[in-house]
């Protein structure tokens, strides 16, 4: 790479790991992108991101951050916030973006006022609001908590005497769970690079759902990019996403899932605005489908903090 092309970028750390649940995907993550940007000549250092350590960047000699934290903390908005009190530029979206994202509740409402589609839900506060819940959405239903990430604490429940097991599991994590209504069709996701929406990735796992394990441990899921969906549908699909991304406020890059109902209608999950960069990762196997490198992808996500 051209010398100058590179110094451009000065300093560059890249922030993984952290405190969240999802620290060994973000380990796994960083030296992937530490990695890719080391073989395109960039003077970049790799950084277990801690509570004591963010303020001492600047010292440190860092000119910019790469962020690839995923979950609470480093995907949340708080990092972002850390990272403007010091002046520091920093990839992927900012402190609002962030935030509306990681909350699923709030990303809900947003799309909702929009006109954005999303599967039916009921916000959980406490056991007492389990009392109508399957008879106001039904079973199967997912219980997720609102602001956790790949699927940490989710569980799918099919009968009602599972119900308060599967709400305690969210609610350890979180303090607000989600209850959404059962989709049956094809998981999707739709990268978004600087404002495009790359080619669809399906997922299809053995699991009763694309769950963590699904996701980052075996070797059994399947992802198909050429996604199989019509052009039309293919389409349909990315300007909902778009617009579903701008509408929380993200922008430069991040992933928005997807999933089809019964009637093959799409209906918005959520937005990661860091996501995993890991060989089982979506984003960079869309990337590859529109002949973009992962060295390339990585170095694009970085150019757009300049």
């Amino acid at each position: 790479m051209n010398t100058s092309f590179a110094n451009k970028f000065g300093k560059v750390v890249v922030l993984m790991g952290g405190i969240s649940v999802e620290r060994e995907v973000s380990l796994n993550s960083g030296a992937a992108v530490l990695n890719a940007l080391k073989s395109r000549g960039i003077n970049a250092h790799g950084v277990d991101a801690q509570p004591e350590n963010i303020g001492k960047l600047q010292d440190q000699g860092y000119d910019r951050a790469f962020i690839i934290l995923h979950g609470r903390w480093g995907e949340d908005g708080v990092v972002q916030g850390a990272l403007e009190a010091i002046g520091m530029p920093y990839t992927g979206s900012g402190v609002l973006g962030c935030a509306l994202a990681m909350d699923k509740v709030r990303s809900k409402q947003i799309w909702q006022s929009v006109g954005l589609p999303s599967a039916e839900y009921r916000v959980l506060r406490s056991e007492a609001d389990l009392d109508n819940l399957i008879a106001d959405i039904g079973l199967p239903l997912f219980m997720k908590p609102a602001c956790e990430g790949s699927s940490v604490g989710v569980a799918k429940v099919t009968e009602a005497r599972n119900l308060l097991a599967a709400y305690k599991k969210a609610a350890k994590l979180d303090d607000v769970v989600l209850a959404e209504k059962f989709i049956s069709g094809d998981e999707l996701t739709v990268a978004i690079l600087n404002g495009e929406a790359l080619p669809i990735v399906r997922m299809q796992t053995e699991n009763e759902f694309y769950d963590y394990q699904a996701k980052y441990e075996s070797n059994q899921t399947q992802y198909f990019c050429p996604s199989g969906l019509s052009s039309k549908q293919e389409t349909e699909i990315q300007e909902i996403a778009l617009k579903a991304f701008k509408a929380l406020g993200c922008d430069s890059w991040g992933r928005v899932d997807v999933m089809l109902d019964e009637n093959n209608k799409p209906l918005l999950l959520e937005v990661n605005p860091a996501p995993g960069m890991t060989d089982h990762s979506l984003v960079p196997i869309a990337a590859a489908a529109k002949g973009i490198s992962f060295e390339q992808l990585v170095l694009t996500i970085l150019e757009a903090s300049l």
